[in-house]
């Protein structure tokens, strides 16, 4: 159930009040000693908020995404520091190198 926040016109008194979406806005001020006009105020909302187990900020990520992350997520396993882009320069692949004959 939402909370709404209301101000009485006579007394100036800000409140807030626990109700039902269903229920009618009060008319009258709380405070036994005022009993003057309410008015309920524009609300600034709040935040969907998922609660409990199976909710996960990444459950809706896309796929590209999701293969990117893996990628990373292989290349800095190990607990090596990772270098920066372009540090590494490509080295020619080396050819290997021909077996001598043995002396019998």
């Amino acid at each position: 159930m939402p909370t709404y926040e209301y101000e009485c016109a006579k007394c100036g008194k800000t409140f807030d009040l626990y109700q039902s979406m269903k229920d009618d806005p009060i008319k009258i001020c709380p405070n036994k000693k005022c009993k003057g006009k309410v008015k309920r105020l524009i609300g600034t909302g709040a935040g969907l908020i998922f609660k409990g187990s199976g909710f996960y900020i990444t459950d809706y990520r896309s796929e590209g995404y999701k293969q990117a992350a893996k990628k990373d997520s292989g290349a800095s396993g190990g607990g090596e520091a990772t270098k920066p882009a372009g540090s590494e320069k490509s080295k020619p692949a080396e050819t290997p190198k021909p077996a001598k004959p043995s002396k019998e």
